[in-house]
């Protein structure tokens, strides 16, 4: 058996599946602050209690995590120190020389997670062929590690000059702390980003550093909790590409689950695009919180090597800190459930990014809050049952809804309840559709071709207007859509990337010299396999190369044939170079020789294949459960409520109308039809 969990921003995740029957339990609680530990422990005692399993029966536990995001954002990592090469202290400061926003005189760049006075420069220089120029002086070092260690530092980040050619020194360093400093964590550059740029380098290195203590000191506690309960099993975690890693690789390099949660959505969809023969899907992910995007074509996720934490400005690139590791590429928008509407200082009606959380959550949930939010709106227009929320475990209040939108939207627009809530419904939906079109024309493609899948919490209520507004062919909602990220978890792949950057000409390459260097890669994919449980004739191998053409500043990522490589692969090698570059800006550069930057090796064990059965305690016997008043098109209508659980497959219904389901409630406008196929999953085509 496994056991997949999810912390969310408001609601904590839980998927049970047993791989006997592939039987899947699922479950929901609501994500617990300071400690998201006690989220997660109340979750699983609840789901096992109701079901009659026992913890001791799972063997592997999935997990994704908010917390490392979260602890970069609010500032909550370790004392972290720098260790550079001496002239480049300052490189965190410096960055790019860029303003992300050109016409904003008061500017807020970020801060560096490090002061000034914790950079410290060594005598050392290697040349960007890997050349030692300047040998380490190791008794220098030593003593500025002694006095930071005075100074109270947790964590040392090293990034010295060119170290992804030559990594002799920063691993010497490396011994060094294991050996004299053992209470110290430290991060070495070579290891968590082994490419080029200084800048970006030395961020994600000083990233990793300052959240790893922490790390280490959450996936302690959450074992040691899970194991009280009875759990022996193993842990993997979910990386922010959509891959499983051991525990010891999180806690090495703990900046790879920024995007964790997330990326097991998008998992999940590359899953079910597999199952029902739908190649390109856009997901479409709205959960308490934030609601996010992603695309995948032919069956694969979409992989950016370009990523920002902590951004001065939510949705402004540029603004944050550059972390190039691997994460499925993604448009995150700040609408969820528990988006706050307001008006803004004109009196226009805006909703987000803020949220109301799970603490004190939207004004229906009778905790304390009394901000009007995305939740509130729903519950006042009929779309969700105050009464079966989240399978009648939580009780919503309508009444407190309407009094926090009434007093702080309606009266001061001068406008009714119900016009409000419909306004503040309407603009969600525009800003996520705005957000999934723009995301999907930057890479020159055309949104109808896409149907969507759209799943969380929120998701499947909002999805299909979202969906009509981008003209998408058809809406799927897949079963266990409330837990899906969860349920991702479990359907992805131990993997593990291994990064080395080699700029070259590729007409002048050594190709002895780059065969070994990705021979290498492999063997160290097949190792981390091997120590995960799985057998090197498991593994899969998918070679990638970032390229440019010379003089340009930015790469593409394009695909390499599995075979060795010599001078007969220059031509292929262009061909696919020149189709993916076309593919993305419309031309193709002639009589410019090409050049790679980085080379990446991705050794993967085997998805998991199952087809998905949800174990429902409850008899549901009639699929009609009767109907309500729904607000559609300005005016109230009786609207038939439908029990997801009890729809038979393949019979169609007319739309407008509402299924409902433990963890979420689809709402399906008018002028459609609505299908549950054989996989449990419901279809609603829109043309």
């Amino acid at each position: 058996m496994k056991l997949g969990i999810d912390i969310g921003g408001t609601f904590t995740d839980i998927v049970l599946l047993d791989e006997s029957n592939s039987f899947l339990y699922f479950g929901k609680s609501l994500t617990t602050y300071p400690d998201p530990t006690l989220g997660i422990i109340n979750g699983v005692k609840e789901l096992f209690q109701q079901y009659g399993r026992r913890l001791i029966e799972v063997n592997t536990l999935v997990h994704g995590t908010t917390l490392i995001t979260n602890a970069v954002i609010e500032r909550k990592g370790a004392k972290t120190a720098l260790l550079t090469t001496q002239g480049f202290e300052d490189v965190l400061e410096i960055g790019r020389e860029m303003r992300y926003d050109i016409y904003d005189i008061f500017i807020t760049m970020p801060k560096p997670l490090v002061p000034k006075k914790l950079r410290k420069g060594l005598t050392e220089r290697i040349n960007k062929n890997g050349e030692i120029l300047v040998k380490l002086n190791e008794l220098e070092a030593e003593k500025i590690i002694k006095q930071l260690d005075k100074e109270g530092v947790k964590s040392v980040a090293v990034c010295l000059l060119h170290s992804y050619a030559n990594a002799d020194h920063e691993k010497k360093i490396g011994k060094l702390i294991a050996k004299k400093f053992p209470h110290l964590n430290y991060s070495l550059s070579s290891e968590v980003m082994p490419e080029i740029r200084e800048y970006e380098r030395a961020s994600a290195t000083v990233m990793n550093a300052y959240v790893q203590p922490l790390a280490d000191q959450y996936l302690k506690k959450l074992k040691v909790k899970l194991n009280i309960l009875g759990f022996e099993g193993i842990i993997h975690i979910m990386n922010s590409a959509g891959r499983l890693t051991t525990i010891e690789g999180a806690r090495k390099t703990p900046i790879q689950l920024l995007e964790s949660g997330p990326a097991g959505g998008t998992m999940a969809g590359v899953y079910f695009g597999k199952l029902i023969d739908k190649r390109n899907l856009l997901t479409f992910d709205m959960g308490g919180t934030t609601a996010k995007a992603s695309i995948i074509r032919n069956l694969q996720p979409q992989i950016t090597n370009h990523f920002e934490a902590a951004r001065e400005k939510r949705f402004k690139k540029g603004s944050g800190l550059p972390v190039r590791i691997p994460v499925i590429d993604m448009i995150e928008i700040g609408a969820g459930g528990g988006s706050i509407a307001y008006l803004n200082a004109l009196g226009l009606l805006q909703v987000g990014p803020e949220s109301a959380s799970s603490t004190p959550g939207p004004a229906c949930y009778n905790r304390g809050g009394e901000n009007p939010t995305v939740t509130d709106a729903d519950l006042i227009l009929g779309y969700l049952n105050e009464d079966y929320f989240l399978g009648g475990t939580m009780k919503l209040r309508k009444d407190l809804a309407i009094e926090a939108i009434k007093k702080k939207i309606a009266q001061p627009m001068n406008i009714s309840v119900e016009q409000a809530a419909w306004g503040i419904h309407r603009i969600v939906n525009e800003n996520m559709a705005n957000a999934a079109r723009v995301h999907i024309i930057e890479k020159g493609l055309d949104p109808r071709f896409f149907s969507m899948l759209a799943f969380g919490g929120a998701g499947p209520l909002h999805a299909f207007n979202v969906a009509s507004l981008m003209n998408a062919p058809q809406l799927i909602i897949p079963s266990g859509a409330g837990v899906l990220s969860a349920l991702g978890f479990l359907l992805s792949p131990i993997a593990i990337e291994e990064i080395t950057s080699y700029v070259c000409n590729i007409n002048k390459m050594n190709w002895n010299k780059l065969n070994t260097m990705i021979h290498m890669m492999k063997e160290k994919g097949f190792t981390f396999l091997k120590k995960a449980g799985i057998q090197k004739k498991e593994g899969v191998v998918h070679i990638t190369s970032d390229m440019r053409y010379s003089g340009q500043g930015h790469e593409i990522t394009i695909d390499i044939p599995l075979k060795k490589l010599s001078e007969k692969s220059v031509i292929e090698i262009e061909q696919i170079f020149v189709k993916e570059y076309k593919l993305r800006f419309g031309r193709s550069i002639d009589n410019i020789p090409i050049e790679s930057v980085t080379w990446r090796v991705l050794v993967s064990g085997p998805s998991p294949e199952l087809i998905p059965r949800q174990v429902v305690l409850a008899k549901h016997k009639k699929a009609l459960k009767g109907t309500r008043k729904v607000y559609f098109n300005n005016s109230y209508r009786d609207t038939p409520v439908y029990n997801r659980y009890a729809l038979k497959g393949n019979k169609k219904i007319n739309g407008p109308c509402i299924i409902e389901e433990f963890e979420s409630t689809i709402v399906v406008g008018e002028n459609c039809k609505v299908m549950m196929d054989t996989f449990k999953n419901i279809i609603i085509d829109l043309i």
